[in-house]
């Protein structure tokens, strides 16, 4: 599942250097938080390895 936002992809790569131990999970906020507990590492290289050009910086749901 690609990414639908330049927003959602950098909070997904966020999450998933936390998930990986590269950076401390205390230091997560708002969807990277949410992201990093639900989602499996393999959805959250899916998210992270979208590109970002094209993309909106958010979209509203």
């Amino acid at each position: 599942m690609p990414a639908k936002s330049a927003a959602q992809q950098k909070a997904a790569g966020v999450a998933l250097s936390a998930k990986r131990g590269d950076t401390p999970k205390s230091k997560l906020k708002g969807a990277s938080k949410s992201m990093a507990a639900s989602m499996t590492e393999t959805q959250l290289e899916e998210l992270a390895a979208t590109g970002r050009k094209g993309k909106p910086e958010h979209v509203q749901d």
